[in-house]
């Protein structure tokens, strides 16, 4: 199992090597059982249940809220070479009969489905499918704790119980502690396991920057873009009114800009996020509304004009920024009227108290002085135990001292407490206040009673906000923000553990200083190369009407530039290029590649040069493969490659006589086409591409 697997992430997907947790996901559901994955946007999620839809003989249904993202991901899937499409409200009933014939006949491997849509037939034809797997996509939309709860995902509990022995895997990119318990019992998850990826995306530098006048603020945000000509970027903005005043002016000054907003019509809304998603348009001023259908993976910076409602929210939009991996930059920009309105809009909805918490801890996102990835990671539950060095304080530290014994004072109270309260109840024990709840719950008894009356309410508030920060505390919203004690906590409370904390500055002496933001620069070579393949995508992409994206990711074609792959082997082994993509799109790539080849100087040591310098040392394929960290498919491409040019690589030794007989015959029966795929389907995919690959070039090259 282990090997299909793999053969299918290289072979479909193009990529040498799992994320951290697919495979344990990928493994557990193809026992059957239940998953709850929890991965930040962009950490590779829709690998965990596509490639165990490829293996199992049946149909996958992923739900999902998302419309425009369904269409995205199944036209990717398409690309790959694999059987998907998607059931929604967007299609006509014609359309909605194909696809229901489709999904009948077993023609389908994976169907998305919006809920309203599953709700709707899953007493229906859906009944008679051989589903095999459920993948819940935005599962934190069943929370009441989540912050964007939809009513109708409530009642995918009733379609759970209906197939109690299919696996159902639950996946969101944002959810706290509270929202995550609610999650599991609102889907009725059986047994499941929870894997929670490192949210640490480290390509993503953050800038936050606060009381900044709107005329300096669309100065700093002119200037940055100018630094940015012809990239992809999101300003996020608080209220329609401001989406199109800022595109306006970005307008003005000749960038390419597009504003978005719940006022615009469908039609209108939907030709601003295509001409987005395909690159005629590089820059969107949107309300939140925007961005949760997309895919696209070369939106290189992220700019909250305002002060995001949550750190769920913000995590989430700057989250679209760097898909690819490739750097990109973020920045916040807040003041204290943005607070004031939000609280205003908490006042007036549901989970009012659940509302204004979550605004607070935001605020207080805003407002820390220590690493802020260090911040939003223990809001997820998870640890960094160094400074992250691409963050606005990281850039210019302030000023802390030894703050362990006040630490524990406030950690002794919380214990004390019995972890029952919220942060002003435990300031005010702390200071000795003589307040009627104090007295009710007899807290002036407590040992911690008084002791850190020498401090003011302000610099407790900041401390304590600092210590959540460093991830010594928790804040559980769904018990009236009562504050908890994590494991690091408990270790500071001991004594096993030391705490440095930052000295509170008022408002009054607070003096931004700013960062010059990064750019991304590569060779300059390969900068003109890059080009010219985005050139080739951008024409691609407008033939076959889909995002140029999907056909290959910036990143992919960087590694190009880079690599300079100018045959098969050599461009299969670039991650991001699967079977599919490379016999449907390599050649053309591949032509570009050559006449930049052929005019440019010579290049540095090329990967297939790599691998026989390996090679000439001694190792064997896998060693190589261990050693250079990609799969062995590829290493046999490098080698096939090698025993064509001439170098002094014995294949006969890396094959089996039985393999090789057996792919002659299927070979000669396919009439010579130097096709793997084929060959592949033509043995029962039973001889991987590699081996594939290694005896048709002993076949073509000793006859």
């Amino acid at each position: 199992m282990k090997k299909q697997t793999h053969t299918i992430l290289k072979n479909v997907f193009g990529y040498d090597n799992f994320r951290p947790l697919q495979e344990e996901i990928i493994n557990r559901t193809l026992e059957g059982k239940d998953s709850f994955v929890l991965m930040p946007t962009g950490g590779g999620k829709s690998i965990c249940f596509q490639i165990p839809a490829l293996v199992f003989d049946g149909i996958t249904i992923v739900i999902s809220p998302l419309i425009s993202l369904m269409k995205d991901q199944v036209q990717a899937l398409k690309s790959n070479g694999i059987k998907a499409d998607f059931f929604n409200s967007s299609i006509s009933p014609q359309e909605e009969n194909e696809v229901i014939n489709k999904a009948m006949n077993g023609e389908l491997q994976l169907l998305y489905l919006s809920p309203e849509k599953l709700i709707s037939v899953s007493n229906t034809w859906l009944k008679e499918l051989n589903i095999k797997l459920v993948a819940i996509d935005e599962a934190h939309c069943v929370s009441m704790w989540g912050h964007d709860f939809r009513p109708e995902y409530t009642q995918l509990k009733i379609f759970r119980n209906s197939i109690p022995d299919v696996p159902f895997m639950a996946l969101t990119a944002t959810a706290d502690k509270s929202a995550r318990i609610d999650i599991q019992e609102q889907l009725g998850l059986s047994n499941s396991k929870l894997f929670i990826s490192s949210f640490d995306r480290k390509n993503l530098s953050i800038d936050v920057r606060g009381q900044v006048q709107k005329k300096k603020k669309l100065q700093e945000i002119i200037n940055f873009i100018k630094r940015r000509k012809n990239e992809s970027g999101i300003i996020y903005c608080l209220s329609r009114k401001n989406t199109e005043e800022v595109a306006s002016y970005l307008k003005e000054e000749g960038h390419s800009v597009a504003f978005y907003h719940a006022g615009m019509n469908h039609e209108e809304r939907e030709n601003t996020q295509t001409d987005f998603i395909n690159d005629d348009t590089k820059i969107i001023v949107a309300t939140i509304a925007f961005g949760m259908g997309i895919d696209k993976s070369n939106v290189r910076f992220v700019i909250h004009y305002n002060l995001p409602k949550n750190l769920e929210g913000y995590y989430q939009e700057i989250g679209r920024a760097g898909r690819d991996g490739l750097p990109s930059e973020t920045i916040l920009y807040y003041n204290m009227r943005d607070f004031v309105l939000y609280s205003q809009f908490a006042n007036d909805g549901a989970n009012s108290g659940m509302q204004k918490e979550k605004l607070n801890r935001m605020l207080q996102f805003t407002e820390a002085k220590s690493c802020r990835r260090k911040i939003l990671l223990s809001y997820f539950g998870e640890h960094l135990t160094e400074n992250c060095g691409n963050c606005d304080v990281c850039e210019n530290p302030p000023k802390d001292f030894e703050g362990t014994i006040l630490t524990q004072k406030a950690l002794s109270g919380i214990a004390r407490m019995k972890e029952q309260d919220g942060i002003t109840m435990l300031i005010n024990v702390l200071r000795g206040s003589n307040n009627a709840d104090i007295h009710e719950k007899q807290y002036f008894n407590l040992k911690t009673y008084g002791i850190g009356k020498d401090v003011s309410f302000f610099d407790w508030r900041d401390y304590i906000i600092q210590m959540a920060n460093q991830g010594l505390i928790e804040i559980m919203y769904s018990e009236n923000s009562a504050l908890k004690i994590s494991p690091i906590g408990w270790q500071v409370l001991k004594g096993e553990k030391k705490i440095r904390l930052t000295t509170p500055i008022s408002a009054k002496d607070k003096k931004k200083t700013q960062k010059v933001a990064k750019t991304t620069t590569i060779d300059e070579a390969d900068k003109d190369l890059f080009t010219e393949l985005k050139k080739i995508r951008l024409s691609i992409a407008k033939e076959e009407s889909m995002p140029a994206y999907i056909i290959f990711n910036d990143k992919t074609l960087k590694l190009m530039a880079s690599e300079l792959p100018t045959t098969e082997n050599e461009f299969l082994a670039i991650s991001g290029v699967g079977m599919n993509k490379m016999e449907k799109y390599g050649e053309e790539f591949m032509n570009v590649i050559r006449k930049f080849k052929n005019i440019a100087k010579p290049r540095k040591i090329t990967t297939t040069q790599k691998t026989y310098n390996l090679y000439k040392e001694g190792l064997n394929p896998t060693e190589i493969a261990e050693e250079r960290n990609l799969s062995i498919t590829t290493i046999y491409s490098h080698l096939s490659q090698l025993y064509l040019e001439g170098k002094e690589v014995y294949l006969e030794k890396l094959v089996t006589k039985k393999v090789l007989d057996n792919v002659r015959i299927a070979f000669n029966e396919l009439e010579r086409k130097v096709e793997l795929k084929p060959i592949y389907e033509k043995l029962n995919e039973e001889v991987s591409y590699g081996e594939i690959r290694l005896s048709v070039t002993l076949i073509l090259k000793n006859e």
